[in-house]
């Protein structure tokens, strides 16, 4: 199913990060009083009433040196309504009504998408009586919130909640393997894309960020359909230009939550950047399988491939076992042994292990070995079965979750890998109280 996304939208300073920190529920968005601290988009998925979606903190829309607040505003505005499918408008009540708010606002009520005022900054009563101002906006009732303390929050989501589209099934994504292909911008993704497929698919240039939106491309595979997705470039957090390409960022994201499997392309004339730990680090969060491409092979001062695989492996340990390939998407070179490679961490997702093996696994993995422990209380794992497949899901039934380390929790996934493989996906790993 694909997700609905909420863009959070305003003018800088309002308190968009910290709003966008408070629905998390975590500190993902650097938040400061200077204005404009959001250089790039910030995304997360959650959930509201049984709702999930995505929701998306912008940068403040500003005028920049040269520029006009209109069109900048324009620019801005029309790339998130582009993508956002309800768009909270984030205003201040501690600055009143703007003219950037009313040109924001005028822009956003033309664009036809739900809308949602949230009156910002409405820490006391006082503060909350002078949101009725902000009816002069047209857009509706303005819902009082504290992003900083959470009042007021529970409300906006509701409101939120109610305005999102029913979920729908993507288009024939369940039938068939879906791999993306990803990476930071103009390391070569559509030329690979087109050198797949033995033709011009994509347009393919050098300059990078060509590609604004994700191209699906469904084509026969031997006896079955794969489906392919060319994203956009995605670039690291304060990489993402304003406008047009930093909501390429979000379709590019969308896809990977799309696909089983991600072809990670790394350019091997400046390999392994922190782009490309960014790219690789949403890969591993969103529990997709993964193949490291390493392209542009022909432009390889050093032609030891060795000395790259080691590289990588070091930088890459959380997608453990990853296939690392070389090719050159230009020449032609190494194409072949992609989708192969793709087809195998697939399949490799799609494994099943019965409770019996996993419960001997783990047993002989935990039988005379410290357990982690919190004052007396001992970690004690009940059993475990496997949920689901695609990704591989594990449910660990405990006596006490609270107490399960990460570096334990890695060592019972390492456990795993030995003796079922599991290469090039990561594990989800639960750990329930029995019952749950």
């Amino acid at each position: 199913m694909s997700k609905s996304i909420v863009a959070i939208v305003g003018r800088p300073n309002v308190g968009k990060s910290t709003l966008f920190n408070r629905l998390v529920g975590k500190p993902q968005a650097i938040v400061a009083d200077e204005p404009g601290t959001t250089r790039d988009r910030i995304i997360a998925d959650m959930s509201w009433q049984g709702v999930d979606f995505t929701v998306v903190d912008t940068g403040g829309l500003e005028p920049q040196p040269g520029s006009q607040m209109l069109q900048l505003v324009k620019d801005q505005v029309n790339v998130a309504i582009a993508d956002a499918d309800v768009i909270i408008f984030m205003v201040s009540v501690l600055d009143g009504v703007t003219a950037a708010d009313l040109d924001i606002a005028d822009l956003l009520r033309r664009s036809g998408k739900p809308l949602v005022l949230a009156a910002n900054k409405a820490d006391n009563p006082s503060r909350r009586q002078q949101s009725p101002e902000f009816y002069q906006l047209g857009m509706g009732d303005p819902f009082p919130i504290s992003a900083y303390h959470g009042t007021g929050t529970g409300e906006l989501l509701s409101q939120v909640v109610s305005l999102l589209p029913p979920p729908e099934p993507a288009f024939v994504e369940t039938d068939m393997m879906k791999v993306a292909i990803v990476g930071r911008p103009n390391v070569g993704k559509s030329s690979l894309l087109n050198a797949i497929l033995g033709q011009e698919r994509s347009i393919v240039t050098d300059i990078p960020g060509t590609t604004r939106d994700a191209i699906d491309t469904i084509f026969q595979y031997g006896e079955e359909k794969m489906l392919l997705i060319d994203t956009a470039g995605i670039r690291r957090r304060g990489r993402v230009e304003r406008g047009v390409e930093s909501y390429g960022v979000i379709r590019a994201l969308r896809a990977i939550d799309r696909a089983d499997v991600a072809l990670l392309v790394l350019d091997v004339t400046d390999l392994l950047t922190a782009q490309d730990m960014h790219v690789a680090g949403f890969l591993q969060q969103s529990y997709k399988g993964a193949v490291v491409v390493v392209n542009k092979w022909d432009l390889a001062e050093d032609k030891n491939k060795d000395s790259y695989i080691a590289e990588i492996k070091e930088r890459f340990k959380f997608i453990p076992q990853v296939p690392i390939l070389f090719a050159s998407a230009t020449e032609g070179w190494g194409v072949k042994h992609l989708l192969p490679a793709a087809v195998e961490v697939f399949q490799e997702r799609q494994k099943r292990v019965s409770t019996g093996q996993l419960n001997s696994l783990i047993e002989a993995a935990t039988v005379g070995r410290t357990m982690p422990r919190k004052g007396k209380k001992e970690l004690k794992i009940l059993y475990v079965t496997q949920a689901d497949v695609n990704p591989p899901t594990f449910v660990f039934f405990v006596n006490d979750p609270t107490l399960v380390h990460f570096s334990f929790q890695r060592y019972l996934e390492n456990k795993l890998r030995q003796q079922f493989s599991f290469a090039g996906t990561p594990l989800r790993m639960i750990f329930r109280r029995r019952g749950e």
